[in-house]
C-alpha cells in the first residue's frame, strides 16, 4: 500500500476528495432545507420540524441496513459506488419541485447514505491495519474532508438561490456526488485492499471470543447512545439556529451562509488538535478516546451556554451581534472535532471485525436519533424564550456528560483489551 510523506496511505486522500465533494452536496441542501420548507413550500414550523427531524433521523439510521448488506452481502466498495448513485438521483428529485418527488428525492437520499456513509468510514479504518496508532489522527484528517465541502457548500447554494431559484440550487447537490463518484472510481487502486471485508482479506484478523465480543458491543452501544445528546444539540444548527440567524441577527448575510462557521471552524481547529494529540503520545499522556468524546460534550456544553447569554442580553425579543452565534459555531466545531472523527475511530479499532460494518451504521443512529430529536425539540423554539430552549439543550448535554464520566471506569479495561489485539 503506497503512502505519502507523512505516514498516512495515499488512499486516505483519495477518501478524503470523495467525501469532500459528497459533503459538499450533502450540505448544500441541509443549508437550504429548512428555509425551502418554510419560505417556498410553506409548510408550517410544526411540519417543517417534523420534516426536518424525520429526514435527519432516515439519513443516518439507513447507514445500520448499509453496513449490514456491505458486510454480509455487497462488500464496502460496491456500497459506497450505489450510495453515491442514489444520493445524486435523490437531489435532483427534491429539486424538481412536486411535493411527491420532493418527499422521494429525501428518501433516495437518505437510503444513499446508508449506502455510503458507514462503509466509506469502514475503508478508513482498513487502511490502518498494520497503523493501528495513526488511526486517530487519520480520521482526524478525513474528518477535514468532510467539512471541507460542508464549509464550501453554504457560499455555492446561497449563490444559486439568489440568482437562479430553489430548483437549482438543490439540484446543485447533484453535482457534488458526480464528483464524489468519479474521485472514488478512478482512484479506486488506493482504497480497492482496505476495501475488502475482514472474511475475504488475505490477511484476516482474529475475531475475539463470544463473551468479550458482546462487552465491546455493549461498550460501543453505551458510547453510541451518549452521543445521541450531542447530535440533538449538534442539529440546531439546520433549524432553531437557522431561524436565530435569520430573525434575532443584527446582520444583512443570508442566513445559511453562517452555516459555513462550524466546518471552517473544524478545518481551523483539525490539524493543531491532531498536532496536540502527535505531542502528548510521544509522551504517553494522549488522552484516551473516551476521554476525547468527554472533551467534545463539554465544549457542546458551552457552545449552548454562549446562546443562553446571547438570548438573555437581548435575542429574546431582538437581535443581536453575530459575533455571538459566530462563537457559539467555533466551539461547537471544536466539539465535533473531539467527539465525531473519534467515535468513528473508536468503532474501527473497538468493533469485532465481522460485525465492524453492522456496527459503524450503529454510530451513524445514533447520529439518526439525534437528528431526529433535534427537530422535535426545534419544534418548541416557537413556544418558549430562545433562553429557556438553549438551557434546556445545555442541560441534556450537562446530564450526558455526566453519565459518560460514570461510565468511564468500566469502559477503559474494554477498550483497552481491543487496543492490545490490534497493537
Amino acid at each position: 500500500m503506497s503512502t505519502a510523506s507523512n505516514g498516512h496511505p495515499r488512499g486516505l486522500y483519495v477518501l478524503f476528495a470523495t467525501e469532500l465533494w459528497e459533503r459538499y452536496g450533502f450540505y448544500s441542501m441541509m443549508a437550504i432545507l429548512t428555509l425551502y420548507m418554510d419560505e417556498h413550500l410553506r409548510f408550517s414550523q410544526q411540519l417543517s420540524g417534523q420534516v426536518y427531524g424525520g429526514y435527519i433521523g432516515a439519513v443516518y439510521f439507513m447507514p445500520l441496513l448499509g453496513g449490514f448488506l456491505a458486510d454480509r452481502v455487497l462488500g464496502y466498495n460496491r456500497a459506497v459506488m450505489l450510495g453515491a448513485v442514489l444520493m445524486g438521483i435523490g437531489y435532483l428529485c427534491v429539486g424538481l419541485g412536486p411535493l411527491p418527488l420532493f418527499f422521494g428525492g429525501l428518501a433516495l437520499v437518505a437510503t444513499g447514505n446508508g449506502f455510503l456513509k458507514p462503509n466509506i468510514s469502514t475503508i478508513v479504518g482498513n487502511l490502518y491495519r498494520q497503523k493501528p496508532e495513526l488511526r486517530d489522527s487519520a480520521f482526524n484528517i478525513f474528518y477535514m474532508g468532510i467539512n471541507s465541502g460542508a464549509f464550501l457548500a453554504p457560499f455555492g447554494v446561497a449563490y444559486l438561490r439568489a440568482h437562479y431559484g430553489w430548483g437549482i440550487a438543490i439540484g446543485s447537490s447533484a453535482i457534488g456526488m458526480v464528483l464524489a463518484f468519479l474521485t472514488f472510481t478512478v482512484f479506486n487502486t488506493h482504497v480497492v485492499a482496505a476495501a475488502q471485508r475482514a472474511q475475504d482479506s488475505a490477511n484476516p484478523e482474529a475475531e475475539p471470543e463470544p463473551t468479550e465480543a458482546r462487552r465491546r458491543t455493549m461498550a460501543l452501544l453505551v458510547i453510541f447512545a451518549i452521543a445521541v445528546a450531542f447530535w440533538i444539540a449538534f442539529y440546531q444548527n439546520g433549524f432553531t439556529l437557522t431561524f436565530w440567524a435569520r430573525d434575532n441577527t443584527a446582520t444583512t448575510i443570508s442566513p445559511e451562509i453562517f452555516q459555513s462557521v462550524n466546518p471552517l471552524g473544524i478545518i481551523l481547529f483539525s490539524l493543531p488538535l491532531v498536532a496536540i494529540w502527535g505531542w502528548l503520545r510521544h509522551r504517553h499522556i494522549e488522552p484516551s478516546t473516551p476521554v476525547k468524546i468527554l472533551i467534545g460534550m463539554l465544549f457542546t456544553v458551552a457552545s449552548f451556554g454562549v446562546m443562553v447569554v446571547a438570548a438573555l442580553i437581548g435575542g429574546d425579543t431582538g437581535r443581536v451581534s453575530p459575533a455571538w452565534l459566530v462563537s457559539s459555531y467555533l466551539l461547537i466545531a471544536i466539539a465535533e472535532i473531539s467527539l465525531s472523527p473519534m467515535g468513528l475511530s473508536l468503532v474501527s479499532k473497538v468493533a469485532p471485525p465481522r460485525r465492524r460494518g453492522l456496527l459503524m451504521g450503529g454510530w451513524f443512529v445514533a447520529t439518526s436519533l439525534g437528528g431526529y430529536f433535534s427537530g422535535s425539540l426545534g419544534t418548541l423554539w416557537s413556544t418558549m424564550p430562545h433562553s429557556r430552549f438553549f438551557l434546556t439543550v445545555v442541560g441534556m448535554t450537562l446530564g450526558a456528560t455526566a453519565v459518560l464520566v460514570l461510565v468511564l471506569a468500566w469502559l477503559r479495561p474494554i477498550f483497552a483489551r481491543a487496543l492490545a489485539e490490534r497493537t
